[in-house]
């Protein structure tokens, strides 16, 4: 059988045992790990369709996003850090498990890609014309047929960032807000105090 055929068949089945841990796991730690594992294990099988861009994207993008999700998780809710870091133990086994998993998904496909030439060379030949990456292809059209609307999501995705933090931004007693307007009418006279201290006694605000 082809090394490529074995990884194949290799990163379906721990994306899709992957996938149902993650809806059956009782402990929500675990769960991630089986989703992050889950994403590995797709983006191993875009890289051997010759689509390392898309397998880029499921990394950058949804991996990130599971960990700035879990961020703000822990930032917004009320959670025991003690507790906390005594899970880390008892989920250090399962964590080690899915590193191992991991690292051999990417053994098997660095092994399938290198053995023969890409999959994606054997079985989609017109897949990158004239032999460019489908990054730099996609970057191509990406900049230049479709570079208005390109900036135009990015445009969106300003606005709904700075939404999100406007809508979260609370006022907490005792807490000093900064107040742009008076930091740029600021002079030399009234951004410097020059204070007379007394020998032998200290500063007061």
């Amino acid at each position: 059988m082809p090394v490529q055929a074995i990884a194949f068949y290799l990163l379906a089945f721990v994306t899709l045992a992957s996938g149902l841990l993650v809806v059956s796991a009782k402990n929500p730690v675990h769960s991630v790990l089986f989703l992050i594992t889950a994403f590995f294990s797709a983006a191993g099988l875009f890289v051997l369709l010759g689509a390392e861009f898309l397998a880029m994207l499921l990394i950058v993008v949804y991996v990130g996003a599971v960990a700035v999700l879990f961020l703000f998780v822990v930032m917004m809710l009320d959670i025991d850090f003690a507790a906390l870091r005594q899970g880390f133990v008892n989920n250090l086994p399962i964590g080690g498990l899915v590193g191992l998993v991991l690292v051999g998904e990417m053994i098997a496909v660095v092994a399938a890609v290198s053995s023969n030439g890409a999959a994606a060379k054997q079985a989609l030949p017109n897949a990158s014309p004239g032999g460019v990456p489908n990054t730099e292809v996609i970057g191509r059209v990406l900049y230049t047929d479709y570079v208005f609307f390109f900036q135009l999501a990015g445009l969106v995705l300003l606005v709904a960032m700075i939404g999100a933090i406007v809508l979260t931004l609370r006022h907490k007693p005792g807490v000093k807000r900064q107040d742009i307007g008076k930091q740029v009418a600021r002079t030399p006279k009234t951004g410097m105090e020059l204070v007379q201290i007394k020998p032998g006694e200290g500063i007061s605000e």
